[in-house]
């Protein structure tokens, strides 16, 4: 039997003011073929997963907290509770509005890696509204964190 312990699982630290633990998928101790899952502490007023696509299809489900979810034209306040769906190849964003931290699972098949952690930690990701990079946020959304890393 193969367990993945949250408690042990040091995740990773993103600028965006964000830390992801690999469930599934990753550097987790499981390994699945048809998706990956994980857990993500957004920080208060304004930690983020930042504008970004991907191929798979995806859930976040809000455990606690509350946050600003953008997904291609539409915004919409999430809270504990409550799950999104992601189709494939849509723009998406979810930011903590909240004074408190937003905690929330993510679940996305198939299995992979995808490029906005990589981008993200690089300083490249695709920037909301520029011609040739995204498309933009939808209107009255907080901005997409493109902060490069600090060295």
């Amino acid at each position: 039997m193969i367990i993945a312990d949250l408690n042990d699982i040091a995740g990773r630290v993103y600028p965006a003011r964000r830390r992801t633990q690999n469930l599934v998928g990753g550097v987790s101790p499981i390994q699945a073929a048809n998706f990956c899952m994980g857990f993500v502490t957004l920080e208060p007023n304004g930690g983020q997963v930042p504008w970004h696509n991907q191929e798979q299809e995806e859930i976040y489900f809000v455990l606690e907290g509350t946050g600003e979810m953008c997904l291609g034209e539409e915004r919409q306040t999430v809270s504990s509770g409550q799950a999104v769906w992601i189709p494939p190849g849509v723009f998406h964003q979810m930011t903590n509005v909240g004074e408190q931290p937003l905690t929330m699972l993510y679940c996305y098949g198939p299995a992979g890696d995808v490029a906005h952690w990589k981008q993200e930690l690089e300083g490249t990701l695709p920037r909301a509204g520029v011609a040739g990079e995204a498309p933009p946020l939808p209107p009255g959304a907080q901005p997409q964190c493109t902060d490069k890393p600090q060295s």
